[in-house]
């Protein structure tokens, strides 16, 4: 079983004409509803292909919560890793542009507050992978000690920093990258943490402890390596409507790899097709009809 541990949002995505900067007006051509959240998006994506999945993590007692909570028992993803609490379920405001450029505005309303003892420890030891993913860190930091003693728990741990964790430093996330077999950072998170080329910094954190790295470089696919093998594996080609989740999609399509145990060239390859294809819909979790095995 591989399950994830990060934030439950509720992404609103308004198609707009624009992306206003400071100052500038731009108009809402569309609305739509799509639960998000980064680890949650990639469990996601692993329960459409088949994987067998459960979460960690926590909504409030409100409307976006049942429909957090509704997605992931369509997907057949086990929730009682899920705590529901008094409180505002986190939201993601998300501006998407023609040319399928974003920004993003996030409320974490209850996501910051998951305490240890409301893990739930028994997933955490059937998992064969615990993914993990930043929480804001805004309403407290309860959610992210919560992590730094899970991953010392899990028999492995997979890890997609976000700048929101990137920005606390290498100081604050050494205790969870000595615990991590797989890092997937994008290349600006990665050179942002080490200070030194993505290269370097793979190297960097190998010696932390890390067993692969694999870097996402968007349009230009991604770099990974296990310190004796790297690999450049390009990106498919697509055409983006909705760029939203890409990063998770590739978690997805590589893990989904690894848990088949093929070799990291082919991992890279599946998840550089998962996000390929992702971002051809709009939302996060547009799965259906991805066949990840069509990417080799």
């Amino acid at each position: 079983m591989i399950s994830g541990f990060g934030a439950l949002n509720l992404d609103k995505i308004y198609i707009v004409d624009k992306i206003p900067g400071k100052d500038e007006e731009g108009y809402v051509i569309d609305l739509e509803l799509h639960p998000g959240g980064s680890a949650a998006n990639t469990v996601a994506g692993l329960a459409s292909f088949g994987m067998e999945t459960s979460f960690i993590g926590k909504t409030g007692s409100d409307e976006e919560g049942k429909i957090l909570l509704r997605d992931f028992l369509e997907r057949g993803v086990d929730t009682s890793g899920i705590i529901s609490a008094e409180g505002r379920s986190g939201v993601a405001m998300i501006f998407v542009d023609k040319d399928g450029n974003r920004a993003i505005l996030v409320d974490p309303g209850v996501n910051d507050t998951i305490s240890i003892d409301e893990v739930n420890m028994e997933i955490v030891e059937k998992s064969s992978i615990v993914h993990m993913t930043s929480f804001i860190c805004k309403n407290g930091l309860d959610s992210f000690r919560s992590q730094i003693k899970v991953a010392k728990r899990a028999s492995s741990v997979s890890f997609d920093p976000g700048m929101p964790y990137i920005e606390r430093g290498l100081k604050e996330l050494r205790p969870i990258l000595k615990q991590t077999a797989i890092f997937m950072p994008n290349r600006t998170e990665i050179e942002m943490l080490f200070g030194m080329d993505y290269r370097e910094s793979c190297s960097e954190a190998m010696n932390m402890g890390v067993e692969i790295v694999a870097v996402k470089l968007g349009g230009k696919g991604c770099y990974v390596t296990d310190g004796k093998r790297e690999y450049h594996v390009k990106a498919f080609s697509s055409n983006p409507v909705d760029t939203t989740g890409a990063g998770d999609a590739f978690n997805a399509g590589f893990l989904y790899a690894w848990h088949k145990k093929r070799n990291i060239e082919e991992c890279a390859r599946i998840g550089n097709f998962v996000a390929g294809k992702l971002i051809e819909r709009v939302g996060a979790r547009s799965y259906d009809g991805i066949n990840p095995e069509k990417a080799l």
